[in-house]
């Protein structure tokens, strides 16, 4: 009896060893469940986030007295609103819009000439800002057409307008090293503009700064400075040979150099005709968009080529990367008569055969042009 109430006893303790065991497994599980839920709830969740803005382009502005005369009213005043009167509804539904303006705006009061000394009234860039241009390139070979004075008469004026951002020529030091950075749609981007020749002529070496002449060291060193600030860098390069249907093997090279350092949209001007784009890695580059409006004879002159695009950035937590999905393009073509008056810049799909003979065929010319590298353009109807 002794022996059997001893083992009872043992039972009863084995027991409750066993249940001692069992619940201090599932306290420790039920505490180990909780650190892990609140782990859980300290570590925040990715964020992911999508934003988008809108990019036109066009070539040149060249502003031949021929075209400035057709904007003298009687009262001695200018107004060239007529010009883009087609194209503004155009622009005006981009986020962003590009041009070059070829010709310096150094205003009336030093007297406005053409070729090869090129000065423009202040009122050409009212103008296009009307028309919604908002990004202007001042970087190319006729900037020091009518000297330093001419310079400043236009950074003044562009510096007087809010709604936009002009690059390539400054007033300083100062505004040459402090590169601006802008945002639209929660994208920051920067906007560069540069020039490989200045027809022969020099900036005084103590004021460098009046334009942006391109060198690798500048243009690596004005990236340097603003690459970690933005999302998207666009450069405008004034380059390559006058009326030539292909990019030369400097615009190549420069090219291949820009997007080694990360650029993401390359603008090419001078050419006065249209040269095909392509991409470089993650880098889009537009080797010549052609004139926009001028008097220069010969149509391959005077039909240019319009970009827009689409920008897209995404947001991974910290991660964020820029894509350019789709291209869209469309032409345009100068129109004025015979006595070089009413100039009117007339996108394609508005011609017709009254207009330009053979239209159709120079529009299919253009389209193999541009996409002769490989890009697909999906063209504007």
């Amino acid at each position: 009896m002794k022996k059997s109430y001893i083992l009872l006893i043992f039972c009863i303790l084995i027991v409750l060893s066993v249940l001692e065991f069992v619940w201090s497994r599932q306290v420790e599980s039920f505490e180990i469940s909780n650190e892990i839920q609140n782990i859980r709830e300290e570590v925040p969740k990715l964020t992911e986030e999508f934003y988008e803005a809108s990019l036109f382009m066009v070539g040149d502005a060249l502003y031949h007295d021929g075209v400035y005369k057709d904007g003298l009213k009687s009262d001695g005043t200018y107004s060239f609103s007529h010009h883009l009167e087609l194209m503004k509804p155009i622009v005006s539904e981009y986020d962003l819009a590009y041009y070059n303006q070829e010709s310096i705006l150094g205003g009336t009061d030093i007297g406005l000439s053409s070729y090869p000394r090129f000065n423009s009234p202040f009122e050409v860039g009212d103008a296009f800002l009307d028309a919604g241009f908002n990004l202007v390139s001042t970087a190319n070979n006729h900037t020091l057409d009518r000297g330093e004075v001419a310079i400043l008469n236009s950074f003044r004026y562009w510096s007087s307008k809010s709604n936009v951002l002009m690059s390539g020529t400054c007033d300083s030091y100062l505004c040459m090293e402090n590169i601006p950075t802008r945002e639209v749609n929660g994208i920051r981007y920067a906007f560069l503009s540069y020039t490989t020749s200045l027809n022969g002529l020099r900036v005084p070496s103590s004021k460098w700064y009046l334009v942006n002449e391109y060198s690798k060291e500048r243009v690596a060193n004005d990236i340097q400075k603003i690459k970690e600030d933005v999302d998207v860098i666009i450069v405008s390069m004034h380059w390559g040979s006058e009326y030539q249907d292909y990019p030369n093997q400097e615009q190549k090279d420069i090219a291949q150099y820009l997007a080694s350092l990360g650029v993401n949209i390359v603008i090419g001007t001078h050419p006065h005709v249209i040269q095909p784009i392509e991409k470089i890695g993650d880098t889009l580059v537009i080797y010549s968009l052609g004139n926009f409006i001028s008097a220069q004879n010969g149509i391959d002159k005077l039909v240019g080529l319009g970009i827009g695009l689409t920008i897209q950035k995404h947001v991974l937590g910290k991660d964020v990367s820029i894509t350019i999905p789709d291209i869209q393009g469309m032409l345009t073509y100068t129109s004025y008569n015979r006595r070089y008056r009413d100039f009117k810049v007339i996108p394609f799909q508005q011609m017709n055969q009254s207009i330009l003979n053979h239209y159709q065929s120079i529009e299919q010319k253009k389209k193999n042009l541009v996409e002769s590298y490989g890009i697909k353009v999906n063209w504007i109807t």
